[in-house]
């Protein structure tokens, strides 16, 4: 028989701190503030479609939800494979058997279906580990009872009764029961089966919201009525378990929480099957938020400033990639568009942001936390152009400002490059090497699309080239560098249109740069070697004509500036 030991307090535990981790007993937490977080991502979080991680990663991602400080580790369903044996086995003896300095380790769980080879199995999986726990569970909705069990009532109470007992015949003494589709149970069954397996010796009892059907005010009404109507629910830890079909989940725990429940089950990025579980980085930072306006002063163990970093690895070993919009974790949790935004946010980042990016792991640089669009103002605008090194005035301020905008109407998103090259454009006055005289085209279905094109130097003196290219603006750039000589590279070409008839005004926009050259510096965000940039805009009623000047004006800029 396996015992399970008590956790010594360290000395900082035995001080009068609300905000410590209680000694782990199975059945109760003595703190009534402490709420233990289930961590199920290494099966429920598994089950997502195309999510299967190999034995190794299972133990990376187990070590890092140990650093995390989740309570208990659901590590697998061992029965299910001798992979996931193996896996289940290796996270209970290595992860299961670390002890932190002040006493921590997680409890690591392996899940069975009420029957002896699957508990068996589990057991066999975790009993190594110093907290091991089985989790057992089997249907008790008319629906499943009917169509997947085919069994009554009666057998399905006589059967969890029945493998709860031999749970406990195996030596394991931590044992948590299911009642799968808890939500569509009948009430009075319920109470019945989990007052039930109370007496056999559970520990945990955890509600599932299975099919993530429930409201969260019918979540939280259902767990206040287990804790009025279960004989014996006083003696156990009450667990919330729920799933997001109609995006609920988050909010269904919390109202369990809210309610009683003391253990949260959750999985790192909300994943799990179908549409996922609750999300645990929302789960714990919505607790640490609101901890006393609105839950009383609840608290949980865990280390924010692991959540970052645990997300991106069960992100890169799932292959489930994240949204951009996923709440904290999601790539625009923290970055600003909207000029308002930008503009409030520069003076006090807590006008729209609840909560500081540090505190789960992120750690910003200079630029970021805001994105420059067609949506910025001009103090975010001043803002990023002071961090690249630029004190404009104001009047240089409104002119970039102006060009600026309609550049933000053209892309979705304004870069450094294309701010240093607005700077340059309006800024930076470099006296014209070339302009244009004359140019003429030739296209149609007949051959090439031909152009001549004649350029003036600024000493005066005149050049003319010929060429023909795959259409009228590739024959006409063509001719250009034939007189220029320089090595060019047509990083962007873009043209708009304003729709007034056939007669629109066209605004070209292109971006070039040296080709095979040693004009390149290093990203300091990349390290990567990259060429300057340059761009240059055009208006007027024909494309080819304003194609040629804006691409001239470029490639002025280029020939004009500094190695």
């Amino acid at each position: 028989m396996t015992t399970i030991p008590s956790m010594i307090p360290s000395p900082q535990q035995t001080k009068n701190s609300i905000d410590m981790r209680p000694i782990y007993i199975p059945n109760y937490i003595p703190n009534p503030y402490y709420v233990r977080i289930f961590d199920t991502t290494l099966r429920d979080g598994e089950q997502s479609p195309g999510a299967a991680m190999t034995p190794q990663e299972k133990l990376d991602i187990a070590r890092q939800l140990a650093k995390l400080g989740v309570d208990v580790i659901e590590a697998g369903f061992p029965c299910s494979s001798q992979d996931e044996f193996k896996a289940v086995k290796m996270i209970a003896e290595e992860v299961g058997n670390d002890v932190g300095d002040d006493g921590y380790v997680p409890v690591i769980v392996g899940i069975a279906r009420c029957n002896q080879k699957d508990i068996e199995t589990a057991w066999e999986a975790v009993k190594h580990a110093m907290r091991p726990k089985i989790s057992t569970f089997i249907a008790t909705s008319p629906i499943h009872m009917e169509h997947k069990l085919g069994k009554s009532k009666e057998e399905v109470l006589e059967i969890a009764c029945k493998m709860v007992k031999f749970a406990r015949n195996l030596g394991c003494h931590d044992i948590q029961f299911v009642p799968e589709d808890a939500t569509r149970s009948e009430r009075d069954f319920l109470y019945q089966i989990l007052g039930e397996v109370i007496k056999a010796g559970v520990t945990t009892v955890a509600i599932p919201d299975t099919v993530g059907i429930t409201m969260p005010w019918e979540y939280g009404r259902l767990i206040a009525d287990i804790k009025a109507n279960t004989p014996g629910i006083e003696n156990v830890v009450l667990s919330t378990h729920c799933h997001n079909d109609l995006g609920l989940a988050v909010a269904n725990t919390l109202e369990g929480v809210r309610v009683g429940a003391r253990q949260l089950e959750v999985t790192i990025n909300g994943i799990g099957e179908r549409a996922g579980n609750a999300s645990l980085e929302e789960i714990v930072m919505a607790l640490k938020c609101k901890r006393y306006d609105q839950f009383d002063g609840l608290y949980t163990g865990i280390n924010t400033q692991q959540i970052l970093k645990t997300s991106k690895m069960v992100e890169k070993y799932t292959g489930m990639y994240l949204q951009p919009h996923k709440a904290l974790v999601g790539a625009n949790a923290f970055v600003h568009e909207s000029g308002i935004h930008q503009d409030g946010w520069l003076k006090h980042k807590a006008t729209y942001e609840i909560i500081l990016p540090e505190s789960i792991g992120i750690r910003r640089s200079k630029g970021d936390g805001y994105v420059l669009g067609k949506l910025s103002g001009r103090a975010a605008l001043r803002k990023r152009l002071e961090e690249l090194g630029f004190q404009l005035k104001d009047d240089e301020i409104n002119k970039v400002f102006f060009n600026f905008k309609a550049l933000g109407d053209k892309k979705k998103r304004v870069t450094d490059e294309d701010l240093r090259t607005l700077v340059s454009n309006e800024v930076t006055h470099i006296e014209p090497i070339w302009k244009l005289g004359d140019l003429q085209v030739i296209s149609g279905t007949l051959g090439f699309p031909s152009t001549t094109i004649r350029l003036i130097n600024m000493n005066g003196s005149t050049h003319v080239a010929c060429s023909i290219g795959q259409g009228s603006v590739d024959s006409a750039l063509k001719a250009v560098n034939f007189i220029v000589k320089e090595p060019i590279k047509l990083v962007e070409y873009s043209v708009t249109t304003i729709k007034n008839g056939i007669d629109g005004i066209v605004t070209t926009y292109v971006v070039i740069c040296r080709e095979n050259s040693n004009y390149e510096s290093t990203s300091t965000l990349s390290q990567e070697n990259v060429h300057p940039t340059f761009s240059g805009t055009a208006a007027g009623t024909d494309v080819v004509v304003s194609s040629v000047e804006a691409y001239i004006a470029a490639l002025n800029k280029l020939l004009g500036s500094k190695e």
